[in-house]
């Protein structure tokens, strides 16, 4: 009888310890997966807003070039390509923000107001008339992608 129980006890104790070794298991491989998309996701947010600031910067630049060929000439042939040429960049601007739009998460919506701030101040260089007017516009175009940055690095952290 004595020979029944220990086989019983040595059973359950190493059911027991199957059961166990399983849910740690399970939580290891959770927090895993956990760590392997959390990182996924700060390599993608780093991806899209770096490539969000360089595409803003691009469209600062090619408003920038726009404005001062419509100065030179407004009918002109450079005006017309510089102009072609804002318009590529201002899509590029978009779809990049599209992409900022979704990585960030709902909390940080001032993520995406910085963004869409940054987007707006480039988008208006071009509707300047004066030289004063247009350098002020953009400063206000590179502070505020300078603002965007600030406040999406904490993200990517």
């Amino acid at each position: 009888m004595e020979a029944l129980w220990t086989s019983v006890v040595a059973v359950v104790g190493t059911l027991l310890g199957s059961l166990i070794t399983h849910v740690f298991q399970r939580l290891a491989s959770r927090r895993s997966e956990q760590f392997t998309r959390s990182e996924s996701l700060r390599q993608e947010r780093i991806a899209a807003y770096s490539t969000f600031a360089a595409a803003m910067e691009d469209y600062r630049r090619g408003q920038a070039d726009r404005w001062f060929r419509w100065a030179e000439d407004p009918e002109g042939e450079a005006f017309l390509t510089a102009r072609d040429e804002a318009h590529h960049l201002r899509t590029m601007a978009r779809q990049t923000l599209y992409r900022v739009k979704l990585l960030t998460d709902a909390e940080d919506q001032d993520v995406i107001r910085a963004a869409e701030r940054a987007y707006d101040h480039t988008r208006d260089i071009s509707l300047a008339v004066e030289r004063a007017e247009r350098d002020t516009r953009d400063l206000a175009s590179k502070r505020a992608i300078e603002a965007f940055v600030a406040r999406a690095s904490p993200l990517v952290r």
